[in-house]
């Protein structure tokens, strides 16, 4: 039986980096290395109704053991890695029994992955953490949730006397851009409830998440020798300026933390003639996440009666919202989860996501799924790490979940 860790190890090699500017699905065709080998594993391990989708999805059913019902669960993790940081020719470190000290990542980088700048380094002390060479992100982000997958379905197939009902399995491409999880096909999916496991810190269960939404500004200026430019340009950039001024300081991912929502300036380019803005908005409260698109909506409207009709164009696109309402029926699911994990003593923390999963989207397409940690932190960029101890003890909850549901009624 290979162990968890070996597992991440031989999935963080290769490059799935999804693309938020592809119009195909999945974004990126490397996303469907990994997806390849998954479905052989999975073939390998005797799974039924593996399949990979024309999207890139990954399936696979694990049939019941048992005659009494019991749901039938499904456990999904995504294939794809963020665009924001390289995610080619991983090269993990391994510690194997952390100090508490700062680690230095790698002479190539110059980087240190410090208490200091990440204090939940001090919940890992003693335990074995891999993590980047600074020159890449890790990969855990989703790949310590597809081995911990793999493990627990592994150990279910290698231990028949291991009672559980239909166990589901999904691998998702296109998480991190928010493109793939509309397309997937819940119905024949046919679990009653999911897990994905995408979270972070031992003991995080994630029943709740930000409303999310893209907005795309392009402003269009007059570009004239400055030397002649008075009451005839329009310097795009500056109007692009004066747009972000209107919007609130205090509300910067930066300066925001729990429940507070935020404008996020994701991406700015351009010149005198003309000018592209993206920016990411988020809310958990309804209400305010749509306060927040008409303050975006106003600011441009504000500047057209400015500079004149058109200047300013704006596109707001809703990606995702938070799953807590949907989930409120069946909150038993989010309560299992927290005594698998009372019973395998590890104090469940229910923190609500400053981001999104696959589960919101699926939530909302019917098919109720919260999300486990992964042992995994700092995702995006070069100080990720994963602590393995962390990966084994999410392998045991997800098989605690199952067995619970297991269980003879009465």
């Amino acid at each position: 039986m290979q162990s968890v860790l070996d597992r991440f190890l031989r999935y963080i090699q290769i490059d799935t980096q999804s693309d938020p500017h592809s119009s195909t699905s999945p974004s990126t065709e490397k996303q469907l290395d990994l997806a390849r080998l998954l479905v052989t594993e999975l073939n390998q391990l005797g799974l039924e109704n593996v399949r990979l989708d024309t999207h890139g999805f990954v399936t696979a059913t694990l049939p019941a053991n048992i005659q009494h019902p019991a749901p039938s669960i499904g456990l999904i993790a995504h294939m794809d890695t963020s665009p924001a940081f390289p995610g080619t020719h991983v090269r993990p470190q391994t510690i194997k029994t952390y100090d508490g000290g700062d680690i230095p990542l790698g002479n190539d980088s110059g980087l240190v992955l410090s208490p200091r700048q990440f204090p939940e380094l001090g919940g890992v002390v003693g335990q074995t953490l891999i993590t980047t060479d600074g020159t890449t992100l890790l990969g855990a982000d989703d790949k310590a949730g597809i081995a911990e997958v793999m493990s627990a379905v592994e150990t279910l197939v290698n231990h028949p006397e291991m009672a559980h009902g239909a166990v589901k399995v999904a691998f998702t491409p296109d998480e991190e851009t928010g493109g793939g999880a509309h397309l997937f096909d819940v119905k024949t999916f046919s679990a009653d409830f999911a897990y994905t496991l995408d979270g972070g810190q031992l003991g995080e269960i994630n029943c709740e998440n930000f409303n999310a939404a893209s907005a795309k500004l392009d402003i269009q200026g007059r570009s004239v020798h400055p030397g002649k430019a008075k009451n005839k340009m329009i310097n795009a950039l500056q109007v692009a300026i004066e747009l972000h001024n209107q919007l609130p300081a205090a509300e910067r991912p930066e300066k925001t933390d729990d429940y507070e929502g935020f404008f996020h300036l994701d991406e700015m380019a351009g010149n005198v003639e003309k000018a592209h803005l993206e920016y990411l908005l988020r809310d958990h409260d309804r209400p305010h996440f749509e306060a927040r698109k008409k303050l975006l909506q106003d600011a441009a409207a504000a500047l057209n009666q400015v500079y004149g009709a058109g200047t300013v164009r704006l596109q707001i696109k809703d990606s995702y919202f938070n799953m807590k309402d949907r989930l409120q029926p069946v909150m038993h699911i989010v309560e299992t989860a927290a005594e698998a994990m009372r019973l395998l003593e590890i104090e469940p923390k229910m923190v609500p996501i400053r981001g999104g999963t696959d589960g919101a989207q699926f939530t909302y397409m019917g098919l109720p799924c919260p999300n486990l940690f992964t042992g995994g932190e700092n995702f995006h960029g070069p100080y990720e790490y994963v602590c393995v101890e962390q990966m084994e003890q999410a392998v045991k909850v997800v098989l605690k979940v199952i067995e619970l549901y297991a269980a003879p009624a009465g």
